[in-house]
């Protein structure tokens, strides 16, 4: 009997196990999953070249605004304590570049996709019905009413 038991039990667990299996897959082969896994990688690798612009371009002309400092340089000093605000000043260049380098983008892409409904929605405008066509929509709509009158 506790050898049923147990076999029962081991079969249960498997099928829990499939069905579990089963809705992962189903979660996995989902667009959305490898949508945002290519937006991470994508992010991954835009966040490489937006920070090489900000360190190698942005901020040596910042410095030179500035007179000539390098911003990740700057810090105070406060007894035993160093505040590096400078590097604090070039994420935050960062993050606006970031910000505003997303927006561009996103603005690019969704006029191009308006862009295109405008022209799918051009592309399928009612084609103009031929005489026949009219003629055998008003004898069908006028028998409809005939039939409508006679009940």
């Amino acid at each position: 009997m506790e050898k049923e038991k147990t076999l029962n039990k081991l079969k249960n667990d498997k099928k829990k196990m499939k069905g579990f299996v089963a809705e992962f897959k189903t979660f996995i082969a989902r667009g959305n999953v490898l949508d945002l896994a290519v937006g991470v990688i994508v992010g991954g690798a835009f966040t490489k070249i937006v920070t090489s612009l900000v360190n190698d371009i942005l901020t040596p002309i910042i410095g030179i605004i500035i007179g000539g400092h390098d911003l990740s340089n700057l810090s105070i000093r406060i007894k035993d304590a160093t505040i590096t605000y400078g590097a604090f000043i070039q994420n935050v260049i960062d993050f606006l570049i970031v910000a505003f380098c997303i927006f561009i983008f996103i603005k690019l892409i969704n006029n191009f996709f308006i862009k295109k409904k405008e022209e799918l929605k051009e592309e399928t405008q009612e084609v103009p019905k031929n005489e026949e066509i009219v003629i055998l929509e008003e004898i069908r709509d006028l028998l409809k009413t005939q039939k409508s009158s006679k009940k």
